[in-house]
């Protein structure tokens, strides 16, 4: 495949917007995150609190993606996406102009953040079906590189708070709100042809089937460990090293931006050795740098340990995606809001673990090390299911498995 294809093939304006859409999405789900350390000044947080506090908005993405699953095959995801980013756009309009008085009331904002979030299972699936099965991996990773978005976050959000107050930024995140509703309402499209109507019963049924376990527990790793670090690295950088809010939103954004940018690349990886065969590397190579950086307390070897356990799990997220379709074709939707909350809930498992080490221990590292141990579980169940995925539905499908 070459990229001028997504030209010829499927309908571009509709991938660009759907990455638009999500990488937006990414920033405001995770800008509790990005403003973390001048937040719990604020208030006065606990290491456990504060842990709490960025992986929240993660829980709830992980929840509401399954709401947003059943409507982008309802509805339409083009829809849904509309109703969604109105949705959102009234909580930042909130948090603007009341605040958050308390820890309790951050929590509830954080939750509302998760209808961003939960944009996974409408961006996908609509960038998906416009495209043939063999371009599946890159053109998924392409809308998943949206997660950049989080980038942004840590390197504009800090700096705003510090001049306007973190109250401010939230005032800020509305311009490019209204912007990307725009464009997405404007050029977005649904894909030709009739969509099933799902239902909650549809959910069941594909839970029954043990694939759908094993796609959404290689998610709830690697999308898990991905956005979870995403989260909290504002917060680890400030804590571990004594950097200040924007410094540690600085090397967070360097960290995040890899793994961001390495998902489309996973992606197309796949397409061309298999999405089996890059999983195995990619789980193994984080947990072995999992267990290294905890194991040190150097900023400059810890940066780089990050670097690359942030470019595995991304990666590894595009090789998920490339795999997905080929199994679950005809149930994608509905697929995507399942590992999509299988990301979130190790996405939140991973921030909150980090604060509840970080405040009974002294140290992150029993967290990198628990996470660690779900990598390699991973890849031991990789190697579990591979010969039966490719012997059978595999076998079948219009691209490497």
């Amino acid at each position: 495949m070459k990229l001028s294809d997504l030209k010829s093939s499927g309908h571009w304006p509709t991938l660009l917007t759907a990455f638009l859409y999500f990488d937006f999405s990414f920033m405001v789900w995770t800008l509790l995150g990005a403003l973390g350390p001048q937040i719990a000044e604020s208030l006065k947080l606990t290491a456990g609190e504060k842990g709490l506090m960025v992986a929240v908005p993660i829980l709830g993405g992980a929840v509401l993606r399954l709401a947003l699953g059943l409507l982008v095959d309802r509805i339409g995801a083009k829809t849904t996406g509309i109703v969604a980013q109105l949705l959102v756009m009234a909580s930042l309009a909130c948090g603007w102009i009341f605040g958050l008085q308390n820890f309790e009331a951050t929590l509830i904002f954080g939750f509302t953040l998760g209808i961003a979030g939960a944009s996974f299972a409408v961006a996908l699936p609509q960038a998906g079906r416009w495209y043939p099965p063999n371009m599946q991996g890159v053109v998924l990773g392409l809308a998943g590189a949206g997660n950049v978005g989080v980038v942004l976050d840590s390197l504009i959000a800090p700096r705003l708070a510090e001049t306007y107050g973190w109250q401010a930024v939230f005032g800020f995140a509305l311009i490019p709100a209204v912007l990307t509703f725009a464009a997405y309402t404007i050029f977005s499209k649904d894909a030709p042809g009739t969509v099933v109507k799902k239902k909650f019963s549809d959910y069941v049924r594909l839970l029954k089937e043990k694939d759908a376990h094993w796609f959404c527990f290689y998610y709830t790793v690697s999308f898990g460990g991905f956005v979870g670090l995403a989260s909290y690295y504002n917060l680890y950088f400030r804590s571990e090293f004594g950097l200040s809010a924007v410094k540690a939103g600085d090397f967070a954004a360097v960290c995040t931006c890899v793994g961001a940018l390495a998902r489309p690349i996973g992606g197309a990886i796949s397409d061309r050795i298999g999405g089996i065969r890059s999983m195995l590397v990619l789980f193994c190579a984080a947990g072995v740098l999992l267990t290294v950086a905890a194991g040190v307390h150097s900023f400059w070897l810890n940066v780089g340990l990050f670097l690359g356990v942030s470019a595995a799990l991304g990666m590894c997220n595009g090789s998920i995606f490339q795999l997905l379709p080929q199994r679950f074709g005809k149930d994608m939707g509905v697929m995507t809001g399942l590992v999509g909350c299988g990301g979130g809930c190790g996405g939140f498992y991973l921030a909150s673990s980090l604060g509840l080490a970080k405040q009974n221990f002294g140290t992150c590292a029993p967290g990198f090390l628990a996470f660690a141990v779900l990598c390699f579980i991973a890849m031991s169940g990789l190697a579990l299911v591979k010969t039966r995925w490719r012997t059978t539905w595999g076998a079948m499908a219009d691209a490497r498995i």
